[in-house]
């Protein structure tokens, strides 16, 4: 006798899609666990290694180093030169994307309005590159700054940043890079190293911070001077308070 529940009745339909909801349930219900507990894990523990890191192509070197030990003049250096607004805003600065997203209409060559706190959440637990993916990574990117901005709060962001930051080829974080190109720590930075590293930050693998030249060197002179604003305004007063 045939059977009247063939694989196209509505019963049968019915129960595909149950299993098929059932298991995306699961899969978010895993991703929300294993998010929140990297997170939690991160707040206390140091980034051991990055996806970035792991493909770069010129291997890594990396040293991490607590915030503490790492001079003043840095911090003031990267909310200077990436994100002024870093201790007043909660993971996005809207004004920054609005005007972003004003300049690509325009331009072939694309431009983020990323804050410390979403190149943070990328570094750390999502990739680089672009293409279709991108797409993909900024919606994610968008939930994992949720969570470092209500776990871990300003002061480990910028702890953790400053340690996985990109600074120069296959070199990770600010004491990496103040070894590379100064042959000294990251504690004893002075304004305008601590200024051309923060320049070579967007585009370290093309911009040089040891004899730097056009914009780099223009750029790394406006960041140190706009850092001796950070001070004396206390814009980065969420990192030490």
């Amino acid at each position: 006798m045939r059977s009247l529940l063939t694989p196209s009745s509505p019963r049968a339909n019915s129960g595909l899609a149950y299993r098929f909801g059932w298991w995306i349930g699961r899969a978010i219900v895993w991703f929300l666990m294993v998010s929140v507990g990297l997170t939690l894990l991160y707040k206390w523990v140091p980034v051991p290694i990055t996806l970035t890191m792991v493909t770069d192509p010129n291997g890594f070197d990396k040293s991490w180093t607590p915030l503490s030990r790492i001079d003043r003049t840095m911090v003031s250096a990267v909310i200077a030169g990436e994100d002024a607004k870093f201790c007043s805003h909660t993971g996005f600065d809207k004004e920054a994307i609005e005007k972003a997203m004003q300049r690509n209409a325009s331009s072939s060559r694309l431009r983020g309005g990323s804050t410390i706190s979403q190149q943070t959440a990328k570094n750390v637990f999502l990739w680089q590159g672009t293409g279709w993916t991108r797409y993909a990574r900024k919606g994610l990117e968008v939930w994992f700054t949720f969570l470092i901005e209500n776990i871990w709060g300003k002061r480990r962001i910028m702890e953790v940043y400053l340690n996985v930051a990109e600074t120069g080829l296959g070199t990770y974080g600010v004491e990496a890079g103040a070894q590379r190109y100064y042959n000294h720590s990251a504690a004893r930075l002075s304004a305008i190293e601590a200024a051309r590293i923060a320049a070579a930050l967007p585009a370290p693998k093309r911009r040089e911070v040891n004899t730097p030249s056009g914009f780099t060197r223009r750029h790394g002179n406006a960041i140190a001077a706009r850092s001796g604003v950070v001070r004396s305004e206390a814009l980065d007063a969420c990192v030490y308070e």
